[in-house]
């Protein structure tokens, strides 16, 4: 199996449909992976395919004026209902990620100014100062010839890059507790949507019983920053994100949010700003083992901006092609490879109609791999983000954070503490990849790789 589903030279048919038996989803679905299988499905039948699987009607997305109308011109039509159900009841509840309708609208007018690029660059001193932190356990593991699992290392890093911004967490202990409590909420509710039959939660089974262990470890440990902070004066309460929440106030009615959706958004900004950054992060590393020209590019240009002393926010102004480099794996390697949307009421897309409540799975993977859009899409290239390139393309053709009005509230964060955690890892370091280890790229609802990342980390 190749690391990554070969793209068609070509591009597929407009629209079509794939009506396959139960048993032919089930075996290709094996043998090709569920990210191939979806990458075949586009190739054969087309941009806008209608699945015949099940009774609800549904809808793999991939050309970029589909996606803008489902998240621009039309999106009105379009909402995350209940192909979120399970995500909403098990893990986000009502959080700014789930909420629908007017809660969303409230959640992102309080949230928005928190994440604008100003905002996200407050927070810089943490990203050095965890940053910093986990280059001590790397320089440890340099040149050692055990390789590590690079998706486990990068979340090492996000997750304490996010407990100190969202909670000023800065116990080991506590940081990796909270961790290990939302990674197992996280991969029960991921499986539990892949399963063809789910079990009652309130069966004890082993999978239930840890889901619910994590789950209250994870609500009281919020509960508990709440009481703690109500319980001194507000100036004392530290500068970090729920403090932000807790205080923001609606402009109309002077309200603050309420404890459920503190809860709810404090585990959302965990989820949202650790896992899916990681993910990018590992990514990073394997596109540059692969691509020595692009290192070389990287390391001189971090080697001409940066010295001994930590990245000043004018040093990361001078590192264009770094960025560039952390563009083109959120092209390649998108940590959400496809996401949903459900139709509200009847519409038209293409001459298709979209009966009310169809499911409309926007498949972000295929679209920055579209050959109509993309010169040599599978080629990694930076240099596809200089800026006259960035403009002359269509606009939807990359959406990686989603799209539209429910673009991800955290891109700019998650861009900026990207940038800031290569250019002070790539300084010191080049990782390869483990001898002989092929790693097979697949998708349980975020992009993984189901036999390890595993890497070498070398000093330069």
């Amino acid at each position: 199996m190749p690391a990554v589903p070969e793209t068609s030279p070509t591009a597929p048919p407009t629209t079509g449909e794939y009506a396959p038996s139960r048993l032919e989803l089930i075996k290709t679905a094996r043998s090709r992976g569920r990210l191939g299988m979806m990458m075949d499905v586009w190739r054969n039948h087309g941009d806008l395919t209608r699945l015949r699987i099940g009774k609800r009607p549904f809808f793999l997305v991939v050309h970029p004026e589909h996606v803008r109308h489902i998240s621009v011109t039309h999106r009105q039509n379009y909402d995350k209902l209940q192909s979120y159900d399970e995500v909403r009841k098990l893990l986000l509840g009502g959080g700014v990620l789930t909420a629908t309708a007017e809660p969303w609208r409230q959640q992102r007018k309080l949230m928005a100014p928190f994440f604008t690029p100003r905002g996200a660059e407050k927070f810089l001193p943490i990203f050095i100062s965890d940053t910093q932190h986990f280059i001590e356990r790397w320089r440890a593991r340099q040149g050692s010839g055990q390789p590590v699992e690079m998706l486990t290392e990068m979340m090492l890093i996000t997750a304490r890059v996010i407990l100190h911004s969202v909670f000023s967490t800065d116990s080991d202990e506590t940081l990796l507790r909270f961790k290990g409590a939302v990674e197992t909420m996280i991969a029960f509710v991921s499986d539990r949507n892949n399963l063809p039959f789910r079990t009652p939660l309130w069966l004890p089974t082993p999978g239930n019983l840890r889901f619910k262990r994590a789950q209250r470890l994870v609500n009281a440990y919020i509960r508990q920053l709440l009481a703690q902070r109500r319980a001194i004066p507000e100036s004392q309460w530290p500068e970090d994100l729920l403090t932000k929440l807790m205080t923001t106030r609606d402009e109309e009615t002077g309200a603050t949010m309420a404890d459920q959706l503190l809860l709810d958004n404090g585990i959302t900004l965990f989820f949202a700003g650790h896992e899916t950054t990681a993910r990018t992060l590992s990514f990073l590393w394997y596109a540059l083992s692969q691509n020595p020209e692009v290192e070389a590019r990287l390391h001189a240009e971090l080697d001409s901006v940066l010295g001994d002393a930590p990245p000043t926010l004018d040093d990361l102004k001078k590192l264009p092609y770094t960025l560039r480099v952390v563009k083109e794996v959120l092209r390649l390697y998108p940590a959400a490879p496809f996401y949903a949307r459900d139709s509200i009421a009847e519409d038209s897309l293409d001459g298709v109609t979209i009966p009310a409540g169809s499911r409309m799975l926007l498949f972000s993977f295929a679209t920055h791999r579209h050959p109509a859009f993309w010169e040599d899409p599978e080629r990694f290239d930076p240099d596809r983000w200089l800026p006259e390139r960035e403009a002359a393309r269509d606009s939807h053709a990359y959406h990686p954070f989603a799209a539209g009005q429910r673009i991800c509230l955290g891109n700019n964060f998650s861009l900026f503490e990207t940038h800031l955690i290569t250019a002070m890892l790539a300084r010191r370091f080049k990782v390869r990849l483990e001898p002989g280890h092929t790693p097979h790229i697949d998708t349980a609802g975020t992009l993984g790789v189901r036999n390890g990342l595993w890497m070498r980390i070398e000093a330069r």
